[in-house]
This record gives C-alpha cells, structure tokens and sequence, in this order.
C-alpha cells in the first residue's frame, strides 16, 4: 500500500506538470504547488481523524517539517547541484524577494504568534486559528495574484525551454481527469495506511515528530525530483520557484484547510512551535535569506543548509 501510494503521488504530479506544460508559465509551478498542497492535507486530515487527540501537533509538525525540507535540502541540493556543474549561478532577485517576504510573513503568523496569542494548550483557541487561518489565505491569494498577473514577468525563467521530442502529449481534459483520480486514490490511501505508519513509528520508540518528517518526505519527493532535474539543466530560477513557492503553498493553503477541519470535526490543535524548533525556522530563513540576497549562490551556500537540515533530524532523534 505504501508503494501504491507513492505511484499515486508521481502520478497526480505527471499529469498537473503536463497540464503545466499546456498552460505555461509561472501557472504550472502553481499548479504543481496547489497539487502537492492538496495531497499534504489529505494525509494530514487523514492522520488527525484516525488520532484523536494526539494528533494535536500533528499539521503543525507536518507543516514545519515540509518547510525545512523545502527551504534546507531541496533548494540545498539545488544550489550544490548546479553550483557543483556551473560554479556560480544567478536567478531573478525580484522574484525571490517576492516569494520570501511572503514565506517570512506567514510562517511568523501561523507557526509563531500562536505562542504569544494564548496559552497553546488550551481548547479555546478559535478565534485565534480563525484569524490566522484568514490572514494566510489573504497573503497567498495576494502572492498569486502578482505572480500570475500584476508582476508576472518575477518569476519567469531566463533560461528558454528545450522542447523534448519525445515528451508524453496528453489532451489537456485527460490529464485533468487522471490528475484527479490520483488526487482521489492518494486520500483513500492515506486514509487507510495513516494508522500502521504511526503504530511504527511509536513502536520503533521514535519521536512522534518523526511522523510528521515522513509526510512530507513521500509528498515532496516528486516535487524535489523536478526541482533538482530543473538545477541540472542550468534552471535555476525554476528549482527556485518550485521550491520557495511550495513552501508558501504549504503553510498558506494547508494551515487554513487544516484549521477549518479541526472546527469542523471538533479537533483540537496546536499551531505554535516550541522554542528549539522557532530557532531552527528563525535560523534557516536567515540562512535562505542570505544565501540568495545577492542574486549569486556557490556550493558554499547549499552545504550550509543541507547542514541545517541534518541538525533538524539530529535534534528530532536527540532531543
């Protein structure tokens, strides 16, 4: 099952990257956002359902996981990777800027201010979550407005595509339907696999955070996969874009969805990072910050938030 559910997941990002292919840029790195975003709610939604109350932390572990992932590794080994091939490498400092004041912003207001709003373990905290969830939303929407329409020019790639010849070519309604077969198969899955992956976990006498690391690993792993190719064929502005806009996806559209099913179902949840894990965020948005302030990266910069994201696993396993 976990290998069906894998296949599911490269299935439903194949079909929306040849649904990209047909409507362009910058519309198909959204679409493949929105696509892995919509899979990371299902298993989340999946996992606190069939928890109970200790699944509590569990978006907000998900969440944090699948930006450090995002932020750390993959655009780490984007930057080594094509760094390693072509020394330095340059991107559209406008569109990094756009996307990471943003990333800034939202992760402060979901993953943070709850710590300062209430106390995080108490049941009355709708108003809260209600709030946050609304100023996620309004900040994404806004996001892709200027992506797409005001400054849509930020965040096209330089580098003019190369047409394969052999690339599969699917009519656009058929790519569109698989996609959300796939969509449809991949919740059903998780909702079936959540319990015994958890019981793993627990019984391996690993971290219950752990569960929220491996989430994110199987949902971003295509995504990674794309954003890796894109750095070996000297693209570096679309790892970037796939990358920071995947991270913006998955705090702005999953912290909502997530906050209006814990209402819906009666879930109680805990938005707030603890106080090791906010320096670990503060830290490699920093890093993230500095590292593309400049509109130049190097092997340097990758090795340093590939770092990062090793402290992040070592500090899950050693506490």
């Amino acid at each position: 099952m976990a290998s069906l559910l894998i296949i599911s997941i490269l299935a439903a990002v194949f079909h929306s990257e040849l649904i990209a292919d047909k409507v362009g840029e910058p519309f198909g790195t959204i679409i493949l956002a929105i696509s892995v975003t919509v899979i990371q709610v299902a298993l989340i939604v999946s996992l606190m359902i069939a928890g109970g109350d200790q699944a509590i932390t569990l978006a907000r572990d998900t969440v944090f996981a699948a930006v450090m992932i995002l932020l750390t590794i993959i655009v780490g080994l984007c930057i080594l990777i094509r760094g390693y091939k072509h020394f330095e490498q340059t991107f559209h400092e406008k569109s990094v800027n756009t996307v990471l004041v943003s990333l800034v912003a939202i992760l402060v207001l979901s993953l943070i201010l709850p710590n300062f709003l209430a106390d995080p373990d108490s049941a009355d905290n709708t108003p809260h979550l209600m709030f946050i969830a609304l100023v996620c939303l309004v900040i994404y929407g806004t996001f892709i407005y200027v992506q797409t329409r005001r400054h849509r020019n930020y965040l096209l790639s330089e580098r003019k595509e190369e047409h394969d010849e052999a690339h599969v070519t699917l009519p656009i309604y058929i790519s569109l339907s698989f996609l959300l077969i796939s969509l449809v198969i991949v919740v059903l899955l998780a909702k079936t696999i959540s319990p015994a992956l958890k019981k793993i976990i627990l019984e391996l006498g690993l971290p219950q955070a752990l569960l929220g690391v491996v989430i994110a690993a199987v949902i971003l792993l295509p995504e990674a996969i794309a954003a890796i190719k894109a750095a070996r064929k000297d693209d570096i502005q679309t790892s970037l874009n796939l990358s920071l806009g995947s991270a913006l996806a998955a705090i702005g559209l999953t912290i909502s969805s997530v906050v209006i099913v814990s209402m819906m179902f009666e879930i109680h949840i805990v938005l707030g990072l603890t106080g090791l894990n906010s320096l670990l965020l503060g830290l490699s948005v920093f890093t993230v910050l500095l590292s593309l302030s400049k509109r130049r990266t190097n092997i340097l910069y990758g090795v340093i938030l590939i770092s990062l994201f090793v402290t992040y696993i070592f500090t899950i396993l050693y506490p």
